[in-house]
């Protein structure tokens, strides 16, 4: 299994170094920019588009390891329903954030396209039905599960969407997600092997983009940023692997009382960013879809930090609490843990309060 695993990474990445040069030949050609403004950190006109090389690098590497894997382990390729409705709706996801960066789309608009597409999964049997005891709570009906399904898609969605303000955040946090997912179902045997494939897909390009995306000079059209197209389709297929990593499916691995804390540990700092940030804007009367400057990246750098320090110490956050959630494992109830986690962030964001205040 693991060779094929690095082999979907290797052409990946190999595809995001082939593609991403292309995509800017073509921003340049049609002046297809991100221009600076009051609301953003970069100080030059970027290529936007890079994420358009995200869904078809990592379809490409998955495709043809799953290919080469049915014909040489004499294995039938894994299509089902789930599948169909996982590429179906990362296809309208990705569209949808390249019609954005290309031309723009309200936030509404957006919002409403990651409600039908977080729909397919229920659709297809594919929805939360078990807590594994998080505030006490075990097995839940469907009636509440696909309602719960759907949220949680569109919150992950939206928490990596907006969390992209700096260069490398919301690449790095998805890398590390992506990795903690792939572990955990290589962990768990080889009837999960599909999804590992699919994570090593994304990875590879993910490595590819940071390259042009941290170290890339916009004066000689090295650089680029993923835009929408890569962060929608970043945060749907991380909502996706946290539905199939929650769901109990007994036919596929036994239930695991760590399937809802797992990803609730690798996704917690864009997910609570933006709990946060919402809860902002609803005591500040201000609307919800509004753009503003207060995610944790910028709240870093008003209190002195450089975005590059400001992406290091975020990412350091995000493996602290993989590292922390990993020690309380076995300890203490996924509540406690949860509880935990919570208080650490608010201290975290306390601290850095405090240090803008003693800044102004």
């Amino acid at each position: 299994m693991e060779k094929y695993i690095i082999g979907t990474f290797i052409i990946s990445l190999l595809c995001g170094f082939i593609f991403t040069p292309i995509i800017l030949r073509i921003c340049k050609k049609k002046g297809l920019y991100d221009i600076p403004n009051e609301r953003k950190v970069h100080k030059n006109a970027t290529p936007r588009l890079g994420g358009i090389s995200f869904f078809p690098s990592m379809l490409t590497a998955s495709v043809a390891v799953l290919l080469f894997m049915s014909y040489t382990e004499q294995n039938t390729l894994p299509v089902n329903l789930w599948s169909a409705m996982f590429l179906i709706g990362l296809l309208l996801i990705y569209l949808t954030g390249i019609i954005d960066d290309l031309i723009g789309l309200n936030a509404k608009t957006k919002f409403l396209v990651q409600i039908i597409t977080a729909c397919l999964f229920p659709f297809a049997g594919l929805y939360v039905n078990n807590l594994y005891g998080l505030f006490g709570i075990g097995e839940i009906p469907y009636y509440v599960g696909i309602p719960l399904t759907i949220f949680l898609i569109v919150f992950i969605d939206n928490a990596i969407n907006l969390i992209d303000g700096i260069d490398g955040l919301a690449t790095g946090l998805s890398f590390i997600a992506l990795a903690g997912f792939l572990a955990y179902f290589v962990y768990h045997g080889v009837f999960l092997y599909t999804y590992c494939i699919l994570a090593a897909g994304m990875m590879g390009v993910l490595v590819a983009f940071g390259y042009f995306n941290l170290f890339g000079d916009a004066e000689r059209n090295t650089k680029t940023f993923m835009g929408d197209s890569g962060s929608l389709s970043l945060g749907f297929i991380l909502g996706f692997l946290t539905v199939k990593c929650a769901m109990d499916n007994t036919n596929i691995w036994p239930t695991r009382d760590d399937a809802v804390l797992v990803p609730l540990t690798l996704l917690f700092v864009p997910m609570a960013d933006v709990v946060r940030v919402t809860l902002h804007r609803m005591r500040h009367h201000k609307p919800l879809f509004n753009a503003d400057k207060n995610h944790i990246h910028h709240k870093l750098m008003r209190a002195g930090v450089s975005q590059h320090m400001a992406l290091v110490m975020i990412l350091a956050l995000a493996l602290c609490y993989i590292g922390i959630n990993c020690l309380l494992y076995n300890v203490v109830s996924p509540t406690v843990i949860f509880v935990i986690d919570a208080a650490l962030y608010c201290m975290v964001n306390e601290c850095i309060n405090l240090k803008t205040k003693a800044l102004a």
